[in-house]
């Protein structure tokens, strides 16, 4: 493991948390593998070793590891390079990992706010309260384009409520305006876009909106 071996380091720890399962060996086989699975590309084992640690040892001084690699392992696929490098844009896909990802840094920040990965996993979780943000904008304004405004409405709405401080609140905004325009609630409109204006000012401009979206 030290050496960077992980493929041979994982087949020695497999075997001897396999032949002496309930020793203090094994429960630190078990941590090195979680390691080892992680730095040898496979986020999946990463994240089942985590899980069963933290399972089966719920007690141990070491479960905020366990939920930090667990994070970890389900952040990582939302960082990668190429997907500035071929302009992904990861608010169209499904945040299935972000969620698992900001729900394991969340119970770590909860369970063990002093521990050592506590403020890393606070920086993680900044980026990925507006990853799921903008997802939920995009779902929002997919059901404006086809004139569901009062779903888009409720979409934007839960954004706002639980991903406050997100910068994509700011995106949320514009849908609700353009959304209760839309029904004809030009007041709750008016309102919004205040509101819009008053914190986004920069991003309350025309030229902003028509570029963020399309329905004014």
């Amino acid at each position: 493991m030290h050496s960077g071996n992980f493929r041979n380091a994982i087949g020695y720890f497999e075997g001897l948390e396999a032949r002496y399962p309930f020793s203090n060996q094994a429960k630190q086989a078990q941590l090195n593998l979680i390691y080892c699975y992680y730095k040898n590309g496979d986020p999946d084992s990463t994240i089942d070793a985590a899980t069963q640690f933290e399972r089966e040892n719920p007690t141990h001084p070491r479960v905020d590891y366990a939920l930090y690699m667990r994070g970890l392992a389900n952040f990582s696929p939302q960082h990668k390079g190429y997907h500035r490098l071929f302009g992904v844009d990861l608010a169209k896909r499904p945040p299935v990992r972000a969620r698992e990802s900001f729900s394991a840094f969340s119970r770590l920040l909860q369970r063990y706010p002093d521990s050592f990965y506590a403020t890393d996993a606070q920086k993680r979780m900044v980026f990925l309260r507006n990853r799921l943000a903008k997802h939920e904008n995009f779902v929002a304004d997919y059901y404006f384009r086809r004139g569901a405004y009062v779903a888009a409405l409720t979409r934007a709405k839960h954004t706002m409520e639980n991903y406050d401080g997100a910068p994509a609140v700011a995106d949320s905004l514009f849908i609700i305006v353009g959304a209760y325009e839309k029904l004809g609630m030009q007041d709750l409109a008016t309102e919004t876009r205040y509101v819009l204006n008053q914190n986004y000012p920069e991003a309350a401009k025309p030229k902003t909106v028509k570029k963020r979206f399309f329905f004014f």
